[in-house]
């Protein structure tokens, strides 16, 4: 079923659904590898309704201006079309009647609805965030007849449809294969015309079938076989906007097969990895927010983990040494240009430019301290890793300390004798936003690099009287989990037999394990309430038994399914926990792979699970899909610059420990720990 719809029926008609959703078929399509199955019946005494919803994408918000809904049919459609817009959930004033279309015959054919038959005639790109979904509905042909119609590329098209795709085929460059799939990559002709790319494969070098589209930004297509030993051959063509194919590049295969445990979890740093070599922003070097997205609009925080992830593959020979250089020249001389309020960078930046991109709203428009102090976690163990007597990794060095030194955490404390450090601040509406850094959360790390400052450091005291605060003003704050449990920052109640020192109801999301201890090391931090390793731990530990116990039962939780954090989910963005307030069916992978240095023999079953058992749909061109919802039938369509660093970087640190050697061999990290303890 497609869970981005809704099937309504009455009377004498009827839709075949799924738990009223349409229907998916993957024996037929268009472009490969499925369709919608519209079976329907129109009965005078009855009426049915099926309605398609475009699920919104986190940060794609370009579009050209609009000229025609374009959808490929095949089959028998007597049914009316008519735009779903967001808020109304109905159709549009002026509904366009398929009735012209009866003679489809048995092929496939493309229908173009002009937006001006929709009343729509001057409607713009930015506009289209307006428009949800649309409506096939019954019309006046009510033969009481059963028909069916297969439906694909549902689009709303405009603006390149007039250009010309040059012949010359794409070049297939790489075709490795592992344990149950194989990558392939392509040379992209630099070529406006091109839509999308798609894939051909052949087991036996003779016959060819599409079995995938790549969109025009991307050069790379996994191909999960679920099977070791399989040996295929791919071929490669570019598509135009006007439906013209070029020709068709020159074979290449390769062969799945087995792998040892490193060798997966090998494979597993490199996929991630890629997230950030091939798929950041080019200008800069940096992570884009996810992939697909907002190709120009770079995220501090990501770019943070990103470096790291970066690091690691120089480290795992993914890149070589003068590679990274390359990169980090790059990306340092970008960091020490862009627009920073008081030396903190904002969350989104222009990747072309430097300038800040308001994302979330006109009051975001200026410094991020926490998706900053991310951002850091990078710097610093980049310039504890270039350490060689080069010029260009002197200049690395030179640069990122600038920018270490030129960061005044003070001036985010707002007042001189305030107790917290605060979220935000913007340079024409100051501390609007108004948010303290409480924890536990990720933040932790803000108010360590706060300390850490050599130029700029806040007291080591506003650990306590900020980030770990008795005070009642931090026990409301720490509420928003529902529960009183650790609102006082101390817990210390046992959740399914795990004892949990610190932290709000049950722990929380699993990111506060990983954001802020990607560097900094957990094993090293011990204040007066827990050591952080330990508790990290059991809450990886609490959010495992959780998802084994499955109290809502939920379809795929289990010991080798679990993993409850912050990610993209089929209701939008949110965090989910141990808790079953907060616990929607979504599981999340990097919950469970971050965790790996806490819970390596859990983490390693679920890694097992996502890719060998999930990995037709989970696994793709940069790792797992952000996050998957089995109960409804949902996986995300995303890539999440948040997630997939985490995954690279933490499953490094519990094999080898390298970022936190990096990070925690910084002067200025080891005299936080020394200023830390010292108030202890």
């Amino acid at each position: 079923m497609y869970p981005y719809s809704k099937v309504e029926y009455s009377g004498y008609s009827w839709v075949k659904n799924m738990q009223k959703h349409v229907v998916v078929r993957s024996e037929e399509y268009v472009t490969p590898g499925n369709s919608i199955e519209l079976t329907y019946k129109s009965s005078p005494n009855g009426m049915w309704r099926a309605t398609i919803e475009y699920p919104e994408i986190r940060g794609v918000e370009n579009f050209n201006d609009p000229e025609y809904l374009s959808m490929s049919v095949k089959g028998e459609l007597y049914a009316s079309v008519s735009l779903v817009f967001k808020g109304a959930r109905r159709g549009s004033a002026a509904e366009v009647s398929a009735a012209q279309v009866y003679e489809l015959g048995n092929g496939w054919k493309e229908l173009r609805f002009p937006m001006a038959a929709f009343g729509l005639a001057d409607m713009k790109g930015s506009q289209l965030m307006s428009i949800v979904g649309l409506t096939f509905s019954q019309n006046d042909d009510t033969d009481d007849v059963e028909h069916t119609v297969f439906i694909d590329d549902i689009e709303i098209l405009g603006g390149r449809g007039g250009l010309k795709l040059r012949k010359d085929a794409p070049k297939i460059v790489e075709a490795v294969g592992f344990e149950r799939h194989i990558d392939i990559r392509w040379t992209r002709p630099e070529d406006s015309a091109v839509k999308y790319y798609k894939i051909y494969r052949s087991f036996d070098s003779k016959n060819y079938e599409p079995v995938a589209i790549r969109d025009a930004g991307r050069d790379r297509y996994t191909d999960f076989l679920g099977s070791i030993g399989t040996t295929a051959s791919y071929k490669v063509s570019a598509v135009a906007y006007d439906g013209t194919e070029s020709t068709i590049s020159k074979a290449v295969g390769a062969q799945t097969r087995a792998m040892t445990d490193d060798e997966l979890l090998d494979m597993l740093q490199l996929a991630n990895f890629r997230y950030y070599w091939e798929g950041c922003e080019p200008n800069s070097g940096l992570a884009v927010e996810d992939i697909p997205g907002h190709t120009d609009m770079i995220a501090a925080g990501a770019s943070g983990f990103g470096m790291m992830a970066l690091l690691t593959g120089i480290h795992r020979g993914f890149i070589t040494r003068e590679q990274g250089v390359e990169r980090f020249l790059r990306i340092t001389d970008y960091l020490s240009k862009a627009q920073r309020y008081h030396g903190v960078y904002p969350h989104f930046m222009n990747g072309k430019t430097g300038e800040t991109i308001a994302w979330f709203g006109n009051r975001d428009n200026g410094g991020d301290l926490v998706e900053t102090s991310f951002l850091y976690e990078g710097l610093i163990a980049a310039l504890q890793f270039f350490d060689a007597d080069s010029k260009d990794e002197a200049l690395i060095r030179s640069r990122i300390q600038k920018i270490w030194e030129e960061t005044e955490w003070d001036w985010y404390r707002r007042t001189p004798d305030s107790d917290y450090l605060f979220w935000h601040w913007s340079p024409d509406q100051a501390w609007v936003i108004n948010h303290k850094l409480i924890g536990w959360n990720e933040t932790l790390v803000t108010y360590f690099l706060a300390i850490a400052s050599p130029t700029h450091a806040v007291p080591a005291s506003m650990y306590y009287s900020g980030w770990a605060s008795q005070t009642d003003v931090a026990a409301n704050y720490r509420q928003w989990a529902v529960s009183k449990d650790g609102n006082r920052y101390v817990n210390g109640n046992s959740y399914f037999g795990q004892k949990l020192g610190i932290g709000e109801s049950t722990g929380g999301p699993l990111f506060f394990c990983h954001y802020s201890f990607m560097g900094l090391d957990p094993h090293a931090l011990t204040d007066r309430f827990v050591n952080y390793f330990e508790n990290n731990k059991a809450i990886a530990t609490i959010n495992y038994r959780y998802c084994v116990e499955n109290p809502k039962g939920y379809a795929g939780y289990g010991e080798d399914a679990w993993g409850l954090t912050a990610s993209d989910g089929y209701w939008g963005y949110s965090a989910s926990e141990p808790a079953e307030h907060q616990d929607e069916g979504k599981l999340t992978p990097t919950g469970a792979l971050a965790s790996f240095p806490y819970t390596p023999e859990e983490s390693m079953r679920a890694f097992k699970h996502f890719y060998r058992d999930c990995g037709d749909f989970l696994w793709g061109e940069y790792g797992f899909y952000d996050a998957y919802n089995p109960s409804i039938n949902w996986v995300a369509p995303i890539f999440m610059g948040l997630n997939q660093g985490p995954i690279t970087v933490m499953v490094e640190n519990y094999r080898s420990g390298f970022i936190w050697n990096l990070f925690m061999s910084n002067k200025d990290v080891q005299n936080a720990i020394r200023k830390l303890e010292a108030v202890r």
